[in-house]
């Protein structure tokens, strides 16, 4: 048995953040009813095609889940969205701001209503403030936050390849949630949480930001360089391969001198004597690597690297990563079914000896709103 099985949750969600939060609960046994408008659904369905005519993005954050297709300006789908919440644990919504008060779903009134729910509202900047009603997607929130500002290269600013918004507050509202089922075991009574995207990605610039309010100054962008370590990024062996360095204290700086290098005298030299002088003579410092590099297969500089025990790593393109040799190791891939048939998944991150996670199908929308409905039917209250 999985640690959330017997647990129900109700979502209105879409996008990203909210079905991810959603997700990762029903990977650990919870039962996820997504209600989703009729005809359309969660608009992330029509993101792209990639996936056999599915959305990358939505096979991605909605196995395990049943989907029920309302209209909630129906008074008679929304009132089944009152019996759903009568059963369930948690309710999950990321309704543009006011939509879920105007329907009869805001905080005060389900927790008058159910007070042993658990609510979790995901907005973009949160429910105050200037900028409470403005759009936020990802990239807005990724360019607001400051994100874009220390993404990218010298010469160009750049947005995270991946929504690094919607998968902060997907994360935060997920460990909110089980906080708060937490919490009502020793009070049993429900609670409200509230996650923004902007706040989610505020806190993941602590260092940045830090960085800035103190040292006068931004980190610089670098692409896959350090704003405060060297040698820290992609390195080119001389038949091409890429090699990721971060080397980040003294004591690997002279092993990598020694013995990947073969240059002990750089570790004594002046300029790299220490971290803040590797980073000042940044340019330097790559042009002596380089030039050592360039004489070497990415095997021979790997090989050097492991027996020095420096830290690196491989740039990989993603068909190497859906080829990688650590997930093939521990068997990190599995299949879950679809209506375009079966898929290949990864497992989630989190995992419990002798227990797989649920890995349920994608659903079709609309997929459970007949067995849904029946359910609800039958327990019914025999004078309802």
């Amino acid at each position: 048995m999985l640690p959330l099985h017997g647990v129900t949750v109700v979502s209105c969600e879409q996008a990203v953040a909210a079905p991810l939060a959603t997700r990762h609960l029903a990977d650990l046994g919870a039962r996820v009813i997504k209600i989703e408008r009729p005809g359309s659904g969660d608009f992330a369905r029509g993101y792209d095609e990639t996936v056999r005519g599915m959305s990358s993005h939505f096979v991605w954050l909605n196995r395990s889940k049943e989907s029920i297709a309302l209209d909630l300006k129906s008074p008679g789908d929304l009132e089944t969205v009152f019996r759903l919440l009568e059963r369930a644990d948690v309710f999950v919504q990321n309704f543009a701001p006011g939509a879920a008060e105007r329907l009869g779903l805001g905080v005060p009134a389900l927790r008058a209503r159910f007070p042993r729910l658990i609510t979790c509202s995901v907005s973009g900047y949160g429910s105050s403030g200037p900028y409470r009603d403005a759009k936020a997607y990802d990239l807005l929130i990724q360019s607001e936050a400051g994100l874009v500002s220390v993404t990218g290269t010298a010469d160009a600013p750049a947005k995270s390849g991946i929504p690094a918004a919607d998968i902060g507050a997907g994360m935060y509202a997920f460990s909110g949630i089980l906080a708060a089922l937490y919490e009502r075991e020793r009070t049993g009574t429900g609670t409200d949480l509230e996650v923004s995207l902007f706040d989610a990605l505020v806190e993941w610039m602590g260092y940045p930001l830090y960085y800035a309010a103190y040292g006068g100054t931004p980190p610089a962008r670098a692409g896959t360089d350090h704003a405060a370590i060297a040698p820290y990024g992609t390195f080119t062996a001389g038949d091409g391969t890429e090699v990721v360095l971060a080397v980040q204290n003294e004591r690997e700086w002279e092993q990598f001198c020694e013995r990947v290098l073969e240059r002990p005298d750089l570790a004594a030299d002046e300029r790299f004597a220490g971290g803040a002088r590797r980073v000042a003579n940044r340019t330097a410092l790559h042009a002596e690597i380089d030039g050592v590099f360039a004489r070497l297969t990415g095997e021979q500089v790997t090989a050097r690297l492991e027996a020095a025990r420096v830290a690196h790593a491989r740039r990989r393109e993603l068909a190497e990563v859906l080829a990688h040799p650590q997930l093939a190791a521990r068997d990190r891939w599995t299949e879950v079914g679809s209506p375009v048939g079966p898929l290949r998944a990864v497992l989630p991150p989190i995992t419990l000896p002798g227990r797989r996670p649920r890995m349920d199908r994608v659903p079709a929308l609309g997929e459970h709103t007949a067995a849904i409905l029946r359910e609800l039917d039958e327990h019914r209250p025999a004078d309802g």
